[in-house]
């Protein structure tokens, strides 16, 4: 016999799908969606649109067609209880004198969680708390990962041929994927607050690393070069305004290539190396967490898709599949000191879909 929701899911997934509208828009904020309903009605309902506008909970109860008092709100995450941008979402909540709040999750933010659920007890509303819980984290996967460590959530994504070529024996990758996929990557980028690649991928692509394809804002662009090898004319490093790039080299990085970028405009951060004398990207990892970016999408190209890899650094694979067949090439994953089988890095997988002529399959690390 098929389950059927409870009301309290019933509302909960209604939120849920309003808070998937602010996807893209609202990071390194939560995408949070609210319903106010009153003797079994909707009278009002929001979500949080845009980074510093108004929580979900205020735009629920802005856009409430009648008096508030007594009803029930289901929202995906905690009400806050603390000033950021924008007044406590609990205070509004208590002052409109709502009987009843269900809430999705507790926020792991350090400064909100449970103080928001506290704070509604202590004026007498009535609290649930955990429905439909796993679906509000995993909307928030980006959001859970950097408040509980700080650090961003990290999605590995490429593009390969059926026997796991990323380009050919010469070095030609243009185009591995269909039209559909190719756009697919752009919206991905739209969706992450950085997009990283290696120094190599821009010194032989050129790619610009912004998000054209799609409506949406262009990702923050990361360039793993430890000696600062990319050159002053690379795409990456114009048009700072519209996109802003950032260099991550090791303290070896020559001088006089740093001072250049600096005069450009563009940031370089310099990380401590790794045993190869390489960016160490656990370290890179921190400072871009410090810097508010809660999520990273890696692009390449496989020595960087690699390293992410064997440090075990990847929360999410995004992994294109075009039908061809290639044959001696570049492999999409290098050495990861994998000797046995019992050994290899186990995945889930958690969709696989079609693009176009291609297959995708999303997992994450078991």
């Amino acid at each position: 016999m098929q389950k059927t929701d409870s009301v309290d899911e019933k509302y909960m997934r209604q939120a849920l799908k309003l808070a998937r509208r602010g996807l893209g828009k609202v990071s390194p904020n939560p995408m949070v969606g609210a319903v106010i309903v009153k003797k079994g009605r909707v009278i009002g309902q929001g979500f949080h649109r845009y980074f510093g506008g108004n929580h979900a909970e205020i735009d629920a109860l802005e856009h409430a067609a009648e008096n508030v008092a007594g009803a029930t709100m289901y929202v995906t995450l905690e009400p806050c209880s603390h000033y950021g941008k924008t007044p406590p979402c609990a205070d509004a909540v208590i002052s409109k004198k709502l009987g009843k709040v269900v809430i999705g999750m507790v926020d792991p933010d350090a400064r909100v969680s449970g103080r928001g659920l506290a704070k509604l007890k202590e004026a007498g509303i009535e609290t649930v708390t955990g429905v439909l819980g796993p679906e509000c984290r995993a909307l928030n996967e980006t959001y859970v990962k950097h408040r509980s460590t700080g650090l961003p959530f990290v999605t590995v994504k490429w593009a390969q041929t059926l026997d796991g070529r990323i380009a050919t024996a010469r070095g030609d990758s243009r185009w591995i994927s269909c039209p559909e996929s190719l756009k697919l990557a752009h919206r991905l980028r739209a969706t992450h607050d950085a997009i990283l690649v290696g120094a190599g991928t821009v010194i032989k692509d050129n790619p610009e690393l912004t998000a054209r394809l799609v409506r949406g804002r262009d990702p923050v662009r990361v360039v793993l070069d430890s000696r600062l090898r990319i050159p002053r004319d690379a795409r990456v490093l114009t048009d700072q305004k519209a996109a802003r790039t950032l260099v991550a080299a090791t303290p070896a990085a020559d001088k006089d290539r740093l001072s250049d970028l600096n005069a450009m405009g563009i940031e370089v951060l310099i990380v401590p190396a790794d045993a190869r004398d390489r960016v160490d990207l656990p370290a890179l990892l921190k400072k871009l967490g410090e810097r508010e970016i809660s999520s990273l999408l890696v692009e390449g190209g496989g020595e960087t898709i690699t390293s992410f890899l064997r440090l075990k650094l990847a929360d999410k694979l995004v992994v294109i599949i075009a039908p061809r067949i290639m044959g001696a090439g570049t492999d999409a994953v290098g050495e990861l000191n994998i000797t046995e089988v019992s050994k290899s890095l186990d995945l889930t997988f958690t969709r696989v879909y079609r693009s176009g002529e291609d297959l995708v399959a999303e997992g994450s690390p078991a």
